[in-house]
């Protein structure tokens, strides 16, 4: 188990957890939208804030028409610019130019805009940028078509600064705007995250933590919602991931248990063998007929049952022995498992062998058999030849008991590897032992058999760093493929 200070590293450190920047990068991401819209909304507030100001001066000036002779006061002079909000008012006829409205004018003009020209949309912004940068005033002279008059163009002299307040003003009403907007959305997201998402997550890694501390406790299996999405998705395949280890876990536990039991099962086994050779000496020695019939196979019997729980002790003690790699031709090896089938009794006297041996003596199964050895004399094997008679020996074994009357062994070399094919014409896998083939006590494809056969095999191939698998299997039988790596000790 982990301690305190192993399980505080591992869990998120307050205040970057996935909440906490989601809402951070909410409110960033709609700040930023805001200021996308908000760059040509200013520039556009400046354009506009000038063609006001045209507008404006045309109107004041309309103030002259309804004076005698075009003649006011300086006072209503005064008040004009002042509504105005300008210095001094020209009007531009076709055919002269002439100061309507003058006050006390500037002694220069920073700058002149002409609206009647054309400007991109990215001048407008750049500008509109630059005046709320400026913290000094300028007098500008604006230029642009009267409302309405297209032959009459106003020329007003303003002020910078009251533009630029405006400008700030609406800006700051923008800020404002988008900050509330920014924090309900987060806000919202948020509450929906830890809804949609954070929550389900925190409750599946806390099932996985405790499943981590304690495996084998039921009771923290999680339970799984019946959302349809993602999260779903992941609860569910959590919950059979915990099923299929807490299985795996409770097997391996048996597995153990049973290794034990088996151990001293097979003690008293051999002592019972050791028994049962010198009971059938003395009964060899007896005339009787039916005597010495019966002898025998007492004997064989006890030694079948011996090598079946040797078997399964070896596996469950912990699998292969140290291998004893020899270089051999292969084709002479499949020809001692062809010798091996044919003899009464087959290998049911040796300890060790796999899960059908007991069974070849009793069932006829290896006699019947004809091994079909097209393996080539000139190939050599550097592998382990014991362990390696025990992998073509069980499968023939296998494919005796699925009915199978020819097996065929054919090998070839290939990239640097041995590929080794073994097939038989028997009633092949169902699907159900397909699936577990090469799992302990779920593989077998026969009623009461362990299915360690195949297990063991695969061990044994894996440890000379092969690999056995099954390539087809069906009505007309089963065809496995077995793979070697060619080493310096091993070649045609």
């Amino acid at each position: 188990m982990a301690s305190a200070s192993e399980k505080g590293a591992r869990d998120p450190a307050p205040g970057i957890g996935l909440s906490a920047r989601l809402l951070l990068l909410t409110i960033f991401f709609v700040l930023l939208a805001e200021f996308l819209i908000y760059a040509p909304s200013i520039g556009r507030y400046r354009k506009v804030y000038l063609e006001e100001q045209v507008s404006d001066a045309r109107l004041a000036t309309l103030a002259l028409d309804a004076t005698p002779d075009e003649m006011m006061s300086r006072n209503l002079e005064s008040r004009l610019l002042f509504f105005a909000a300008a210095h001094g008012i020209v009007l531009r006829y076709s055919d002269r130019r002439m100061m309507v409205l003058s006050g006390n004018m500037p002694g220069r003009v920073d700058a002149t805009y002409d609206l009647r020209k054309k400007q991109s949309f990215i001048g407008w912004i750049s500008e509109a940028f630059a005046v709320l940068a400026r913290d000094k005033n300028r007098i500008l002279r604006v230029i642009g078509p009267a409302p309405r008059e297209p032959d009459v163009v106003v020329e007003v002299i303003i002020d910078e600064a009251p533009m630029r307040d405006k400008m700030l003003g609406y800006s700051t009403r923008i800020l404002q705007l988008s900050l509330v907007i920014s924090f309900i959305t987060a806000g919202l997201v948020y509450i929906s995250l830890q809804w949609l998402m954070v929550g389900p997550m925190r409750r599946i890694t806390a099932a996985m933590t405790a499943f981590r501390e304690n495996p084998e406790d039921c009771a923290h299996t999680i339970r799984p919602s019946r959302r349809g999405d993602e999260i779903g998705f992941a609860q569910r395949e959590l919950a059979e991931m915990q099923k299929e280890l807490r299985a795996a876990l409770g097997q391996k536990t048996r597995l153990a248990t049973l290794g034990a039991a088996v151990a001293k099962v097979n003690h008293d086994l051999r002592n019972s063998l050791a028994t049962a050779v010198l009971a059938s000496d003395k009964l060899a020695n007896i005339d009787d007929p039916e005597v010495r019939k019966v002898a025998p196979r007492l004997f064989k019997a006890v030694n079948r049952a011996v090598a079946l729980c040797s078997q399964t002790l070896n596996y469950a003690g912990g699998g292969l022995e140290r291998l004893d790699i020899s270089l051999f031709h292969l084709h002479e090896l499949v020809a001692e498992v062809a010798a091996a089938l044919r003899a009464p009794g087959g290998m049911a006297g040796i300890g060790g062998m796999e899960e059908n041996t007991a069974n070849n003596a009793e069932t006829g199964a290896g006699n019947s058999i004809t091994i079909l050895n097209d393996v080539d004399f000139a190939i050599d094997v550097a592998a382990d030849r014991v362990q390696l008679f025990r992998v073509f020996y069980n499968l023939c074994i296998n494919a005796g008991q699925a009915a199978a009357k020819t097996v065929s062994v054919s090998a070839k070399l290939q990239d640097k590897t041995l590929i080794i094919e073994v097939a038989d014409d028997g009633e092949g896998f169902s699907g159900k032992a397909r699936e577990k083939l090469f799992q302990p006590f779920a593989g077998s494809a026969r009623e009461g058999g362990t299915g360690l056969g195949l297990v063991i095999a695969h061990d044994i191939m894996r440890a000379h760093g092969g690999n056995i698998e099954l390539i087809g299997t069906g009505p007309a039988g089963a065809r496995f493929r077995l793979t070697l790596p060619i080493t310096d000790a091993l070649g045609a």
